[in-house]
């Protein structure tokens, strides 16, 4: 009866604009725009949590200190208040206006950068001090040591925290509803105002392809944990 009682029709009347937005109109929305602020914030992320994890290898005691303080700063603000701050200040940086949609990316990726600049660090810190040691008797400096022996080791022993990570993610940019960014959120509160009857509809349909852009990634990251797991154990 339950299902009966669903309107499937408001879902598909309105199935374009939920996935792409007004794209038709040069506006990326919906679907489409959560995954392009995800993947951008996400690979953003990525690279300076790396960039950030090899200054605190190379320099422990000067910039380690500095770096790690600073992460902590930046995780414990409500990542709300960083989109709105961002939000109003790149355009006084800037000397122009940003578009809302930019704030958001370097929002993500600012905030989720030091936590991968922390899961990087600790897993290479979980590795036996041997290998380190064998690699150096080895003859090989300190970048080749990070480059072909502790960061492969370590790639196996993080990808479920990063997995972790870039999920939450996909879920965070939901808050570029605030700043009026026509993600996922903001379009399906668009079409329940524009429909009005319809909110267990719309808002379930909603909550469903967050579920599936998340397990889609988790499944994802699970064969590649397991590619790994059995490419090592070949080499052994």
């Amino acid at each position: 009866m339950a299902v009966e009682r669903f309107h499937f029709q408001v879902i598909i009347d309105n199935a374009h604009y939920l996935l792409v937005g007004n794209l038709a109109q040069g506006q990326i929305g919906g679907v489409l725009l959560t995954l392009l602020i995800a993947l951008s914030s996400g690979l953003l992320a990525l690279i300076i949590g790396f960039v950030l994890a090899l200054l605190c290898r190379f320099f422990p005691r000067r910039l380690a200190p500095a770096l790690g303080t600073l992460g902590e700063l930046v995780r414990g603000i409500p990542l709300l208040l960083l989109i709105f701050w961002l939000y109003f200040l790149l355009p006084m940086l800037l000397g122009r206006g940003a578009p809302d949609t930019i704030s958001v990316i370097a929002a993500l990726a600012l905030f989720n950068a030091f936590s991968v600049m922390l899961t990087i660090l600790s897993g290479l810190a979980a590795l036996p001090p041997g290998q380190n040691e064998a690699a150096m008797a080895s003859g090989f400096t300190h970048w080749q040591r990070l480059r072909w022996v502790l960061l492969p080791q370590a790639l196996s022993h993080i990808l479920p925290s990063l997995v972790n990570l870039f999920v939450a993610l996909i879920k965070d940019t939901s808050l570029a509803f605030v700043v009026s960014v026509p993600e996922l959120t903001l379009v399906s509160s668009q079409i329940n105002n524009r429909e009005q009857i319809y909110p267990l509809e719309i808002f379930l349909t909603a909550g469903a392809i967050y579920f599936a852009l998340c397990s889609s990634l988790t499944w994802a990251a699970h064969q590649l944990e397991n590619r790994l797991a059995r490419r090592q154990l070949s080499i052994v």
